[in-house]
């Protein structure tokens, strides 16, 4: 070997001599020393611009030629960049031609010495040169066209400011060479994905359709091309261009109008084909541009041209002898299928049949290229309504494609089974791929078990059907079932306790779980179930308890630590349910105390400390069932396919839209999640009507009816009517405390000290008279009561009572004395019979509570706060948190000046006002008056102290009392929280 180079090829040569990297390496390091000397300048030598000027022209080239093909190498290249400059400063083609070389790829658009050659670039762009060559000088095509490379290729920020406008009038130029345009075209295309607001499409779109108009093949692919890419971006502004693209499109197909250099075995022109096509997929509403835009005559024959071209195009095209013929033909089919599919329902019937006869030829042809895009868009035009059914009949030949020996044909295959799976025929398709599933590759298996998971969600009007699957999955590919998978059956089993789902999966994983080599997943499966519903199965013959934990317990030394935590959970729930499982869980958790692993080591010391630690109730409470799952609209399944697949998979699209099963069982789940509510509520009002001391219903003992026939009680929808009427009455002189279609019960109350005087009117709204009409009070210890009424009306016996005409009233006067202190109401039961001999009974309570005896009693803050403070303790103080109505207006200071009359007025406390900074506290003071003497013969009394303090963040109220007597403290709250709910 010369151990000097001699030019270029010499170097070339040296380097692929070179027998290892690190004599390449020393040759390229000699090699830049030598260049870099050769450029360094001094004195005269020097340049304005930075390079040598003695230097001539070949040996500049040849340097500099050498440094792209070392920074090509892959070296780094940081010096020479003033010798580039000069080369393309030069008015000789052939300097010029390496100088745009090496600037395109030794110098970055962000290079400070880039902006001492826009000039020389731009004048490059814009002044053209002589046509002809003359002493080497480039002309005028090859200097635009080298300067048009370089920009596309450096592509800086500051050089796209600079120069697109210079890129988009040569673009337009009508002195511009073909050439020139198919390059300018593709540089701005280049430019606008760099900076995508460069364009305005409204101000750019009638440029382009000049453009559109040349006949140069050539300039429109260009065209096109940059047409697509900004179309993109804004597809709306250059909706008026698609007359030209259908013209074009139309020459093509319909006319063969093709120069001979742009027919691809006898195709013309496929690539301009194709983009015209992509562009119109672009308009999913071409078809109605015409009737959009009201042009008349000339857009309907657009339409008519571009549904013959698409047409054609279907009916033309057929598998060639010539795999490059093939390939062209059909790259134009299934882009003109694309486009239908992009039409959806508003194309033509004719089209979307065609197509779909045309591709279910293509999916059985043996060319496995055509086979792929054929099975591709027709999963796409499967998306399309009523597209599912034409498929169906090509499911034979899917299910061999599904087994073909290229893996993207059986992914293919996969998909549009997927995507023509429905309600008819998805018991067929997903046992067909659990059957394949044994013998498919590892490569496919994950994606095959997530698809037919989903699958089986979806189309399963038997909901142990899809249990049953997914047990298939995990017994034949355990591995791939990942636990996005067994955590959905799970969600699915819990939320739905209808009919015996959540039985037979408990008792369908115990069998599956039974032998000893069984799958992990199928253990956390069965663990987790059992433990939320292995009690339903309990009573069979071999699932009790003990026998659940022994089957599960036979995986413990074989399972990892996430299984062993589950399993943990399960044997604490398993040892709250059955008793003889206890001895069994208690040395398992033991033995867990002194796990390596933490979450195991924690589980098992919480649970086995639970029952020293906590009530039976509340362990109890703590290893309930857990409630159902949120549904989301989303499942982790459809995120899962959506991140494989991307947003666009017809898979996804699928996945997506719920099925009529999906939709009928949503429907149930809804209808019972209704009912349930409607009957917790129900029960809860009626515990809380019962449960309730101020409540308007009293809980006396029944029997005052006649046993030989049904008593009708209070009418539910009247209920919530009652309480609000009660609470009312509670805190205000007069008012109705029961009204129905048959009767009205008012009251009028009155109070001095500790006496009251209680008027009620019974007055009959039906049509007939109400007979054996009986009020019946309880006695109560701390109440002395004088009873005066209608004749009969306070009879006890079933035949007595009185008789009350229609539109009459019966009255009662009630004179009361407190003796002693008190938190509930008297009941009063009301009995009659109708004309029809129906016997009603509605037991009630009378607004007779504690606060009616107050006196208000008005102290200073420092007095108030010490007798409050003197109050303390549990005996003396009641305290409750009370949320505010939720239609009640934001609390204000306004708000609290109802909270203020509520305990001024309905309480009969007197307002202490100072006690309290902030105006979100209202204090009052009075006292329980009552008749009962003490040893010196002074009536017995008890100061009763309130606070109500609001917090209006929190939209809530806490109600604090405290008085000498634990019944007094009772009452007065619970009057106070009544009233604040009805402010």
């Amino acid at each position: 070997m010369s151990s000097q180079a001699r030019g270029l090829q010499n170097f070339i040569s040296d380097l692929r001599n070179a027998k290892s990297k690190e004599e390449e390496q020393k040759r390229v390091d000699k090699e830049l020393a030598n260049i870099r000397k050769k450029f360094t300048a001094t004195g005269k030598q020097l340049s304005e611009d930075g390079s040598n000027n003695s230097l001539s022209s070949y040996q500049r080239k040849k340097y500099v030629w050498k440094m792209v093909y070392i920074h090509v190498l892959g070296y780094d290249v940081d010096f020479g960049h003033a010798e580039v400059l000069a080369l393309v400063r030069s008015s000789k083609y052939s300097e010029k031609h390496v100088g745009y070389t090496a600037l395109s790829l030794l110098l970055r658009g962000d290079d400070p010495m880039m902006n001492s050659i826009l000039n020389t670039i731009r004048k490059d762009l814009t002044n053209p040169a002589p046509a002809k060559a003359k002493n080497n000088e480039p002309t005028t095509d090859t200097a635009q066209s080298l300067a048009l490379c370089s920009i596309a290729n450096i592509s800086g920020l500051e050089l796209i400011q600079s120069l697109h406008t210079e890129v988009q009038h040569t673009l337009v130029a009508k002195s511009s060479t073909a050439c020139v345009k198919k390059k300018s075209a593709l540089c701005l295309l280049r430019l606008v994905r760099t900076s995508p607001k460069l364009v305005s499409g409204k101000e750019f779109a009638p440029h382009m359709a000049q453009i559109l108009q040349d006949r140069h093949l050539g300039v429109l692919t260009s065209a096109m091309s940059l047409l697509f890419g900004i179309a993109s971006q804004n597809a709306q502004d250059y909706e008026s261009l698609i007359p030209y693209a259908v013209h074009i499109l139309g020459m093509l197909v319909l006319k063969k109008a093709c120069a001979r250099e742009y027919l691809y075995y006898r195709t013309p022109s496929p690539w301009l084909q194709i983009k015209i096509l992509k562009f119109l997929q672009l308009y999913p509403t071409a078809l109605n541009y015409g009737n959009d835009k009201g042009s008349g005559k000339e857009a309907d024959a657009h339409i008519a041209q571009l549904s013959s071209v698409v047409s054609k195009i279907l009916t033309e095209t057929d598998v060639s002898d010539s795999i490059n013929k093939s390939n062209a033909d059909h790259a134009i089919l299934f882009e003109a299928v694309s486009l239908i599919v992009t039409w959806g329902t508003q194309g033509p019937v004719q089209l979307r049949d065609g197509a779909m006869k045309l591709l279910g030829k293509f999916i059985s042809v043996r060319e496995p290229n055509i086979r792929y895009l054929g099975l591709l868009t027709m999963a796409k035009l499967a998306q399309l309504e009523g597209g599912a059914d034409s498929i169906k009949k090509h499911q034979a030949t899917v299910l061999v494609s599904l087994k073909d020996a290229d893996i993207s044909v059986r992914r293919r295959a996969l998909d549009l089974l997927f995507v023509m799976c429905d309600t008819d025929n998805a018991e067929r398709i997903v046992d067909e791929l659990v059957a394949h599933l044994v013998l498919a590759d590892a490569a496919i298996r994950e994606e095959m078990v997530l698809k037919i998971a989903i699958l089986a969600e979806k189309y399963a009007t038997d909901l142990r059907w899809y249990v049953d699957t997914i047990l298939k999955l995990i017994s034949i590919s355990g591995d791939h079932v990942s636990d996005a998978i067994w955590h959905r059956v799970v969600q699915i089993v819990t939320n739905h306790p209808q009919g015996d789902l959540q039985a037979y999966t408990a008792a369908t994983l115990l069998v599956a779980a039974s032998p000893r080599r069984c799958h992990e997943t199928a253990v956390r499966v069965a663990a987790y179930v059992l433990g939320e519903f292995g009690f339903l199965v309990a009573e069979r013959p071999g699932m009790s308890g003990e026998e659940q934990f022994r089957i599960l317990h036979q995986h413990w030394a074989t399972s990892v630590p996430k299984t062993r935590a589950i399993l943990t959970s399960t044997y604490a729930k398993l040892a709250n349910l059955y008793e003889e499982c206890r001895p069994l869980v208690a040395p398992v958790f033991a033995r867990c105390k002194n796990s390596v692993d933490v979450e195991i080591q924690q589980r098992a010391a919480e649970y086995a400390a639970m029952r020293e630690s906590f009530s039976p109730e509340a362990v109890e409470d703590l290893l309930r069932e857990m409630p159902p799952f949120e549904d989301k609209k989303q499942s982790a399944l459809e995120q899962r396919l959506r991140e494989k697949e991307g947003e666009d998979s017809a898979a996804v699209v699928k996945a997506a839209r719920p099925s009529a099963a999906q939709r009928e069982r949503a429907a149930q789940s809804a209808a019972a999640a209704r009912a349930a509510e409607e009957v917790a509520a129900q029960q809860a009002a009626e515990q809380n009507v019962m449960n309730d001391p101020i409540s308007p219903i009293s809980d006396g003992s029944p029997g005052a009816g006649p046993v030989d026939r049904p008593t009708i009680g209070i009418p539910k929808d009247v209920i919530p009517a009652m309480r609000k009427a009660f609470s009312n009455l509670c805190t205000s002189p007069s008012g109705v405390l029961f009204e129905n279609a048959l009767l009205q019960v008012g009251v009028k109350h009155e109070y001095v000290g500790a006496q009251g005087r209680i008027s009620i009117f019974f007055g009959n709204l039906s049509k007939s008279p109400l007979h054996h009409f009986r009020a019946i009070i309880d006695e109560n210890d701390h109440l002395k009561m004088q009873k005066q009424g209608t004749q009969g009306l306070l009879d006890e016996a079933d035949d007595g009572g009185c008789t009350v005409a229609v539109r009459t009233q019966a009255k009662l006067l009630l004179l009361v004395e407190v003796v002693a202190p008190f938190d509930d109401a008297p009941a009063m039961r009301i009995c009659f019979e109708n004309e029809e001999g129906e016997f009603h009974e509605y037991p009630l309570r009378l607004p007779l509570v504690a606060t009616c005896f107050m006196e208000p009693v008005t102290l200073e803050p420092g007095a108030f706060m010490q007798r409050w403070k003197s109050l303390e303790g549990n005996d003396r103080e009641c305290q409750e948190v009370v949320k505010a109505p939720p239609n009640a207006p934001d609390i204000d200071e306004e708000y609290m000046k109802r909270i203020q009359n509520i305990i001024t007025s309905g309480l009969k406390f007197g307002h202490c006002s100072g006690c309290d900074p902030t105006p979100w506290t209202v204090s009052g003071a009075a006292t329980f008056r009552t008749s009962a003497k003490d040893v010196n013969g002074n009536n017995i009394n008890v100061g009763c102290l309130v606070r109500v303090e609001a917090n209006p963040q929190a939209g809530a109220f806490r109600v604090t009392t405290r008085t000498l007597h634990p019944l007094c403290s009772k009452a007065v709250k619970n009057v106070a929280l009544v009233s604040i709910k009805l402010a």
